[in-house]
């Protein structure tokens, strides 16, 4: 599969690392990095939100071009040694080289463009001289809605499970579908606060589900895949 792959070999590789020693400390650090990373991908974002193709842009400046995310093994510090297994444990823990879904690409960018959706929309549906109250919660749930759908899907993705992928992105795809409704409602042009949030979070969602339906096709790539075809 593709940069935005996942290995789906996630559970495995917890088995094979054994007891981690890392501590709620370790833990933190490594989610906050993650954050970081949630962010920086919005950085970049930014930056390249004139381009065309600026989901791939995005995806080389985060270095998900790298043979980590072209192939269907795990990067080398995912895999168990034959060696003593305290040192293994220590050198893993050290390495801050431990693949979670948070490193997930598919997580990172879905992540970041729901954040800054679900952002700039509180922003003004806090004030209901601006935005409709109905509307607020509405598109606020739905937005919610598709991003939980997601993130379930890249658990499927991680733990192999390609159908169940699909079939979770479809209904993420299903609540996106309900957000672009609801902004293209015959009222909101009486809004100019809803109408100035649309123009920016069109193309952050129409990016969203361009993401969502490659992760798809490759997902049904794989399912069709004759098993004589895998080594």
């Amino acid at each position: 599969m593709s940069k935005f792959d996942s290995d789906g070999s996630a559970e495995n590789e917890w088995e094979d690392r054994g007891d981690l020693a890392w501590n709620e400390f370790d833990w933190e650090r490594y989610f906050r990095e993650q954050d970081e990373a949630v962010h920086r991908y919005l950085g970049f974002y930014e930056a390249c939100k004139g381009s065309p193709d600026r989901i791939d842009d995005v995806a080389e400046l985060m270095h998900w071009d790298s043979a980590e995310f072209e192939t269907d093994d795990p990067p080398e510090t995912h895999g168990a040694s034959d060696g003593d297994d305290e040192e293994d444990a220590a050198d893993y823990g050290a390495s801050g080289e431990i693949y979670t879904l948070h490193k997930n690409p598919i997580f990172v960018s879905t992540k970041a463009l729901c954040l800054s959706l679900r952002r700039q929309w509180e922003l003004i549906a806090v004030d209901g001289h601006k935005v409709p109250q109905p509307l607020a919660v509405r598109l606020l749930a739905s937005l919610a809605q598709g991003e939980e759908q997601a993130v379930q899907a890249v658990h499927a993705l991680d733990f192999g499970d390609y159908t169940m992928a699909v079939s979770l992105f479809k209904r993420a795809l299903s609540a996106l579908n309900a957000t672009l409704a609801l902004l293209n409602d015959s009222a909101i042009p009486s809004h100019r606060a809803v109408l100035a949030y649309r123009e920016e979070a069109l193309p952050r969602l129409f990016d969203l589900r361009e993401i969502w339906l490659r992760v798809i096709a490759e997902c049904r790539d794989e399912t069709d895949r004759p098993v004589d075809d895998e080594t």
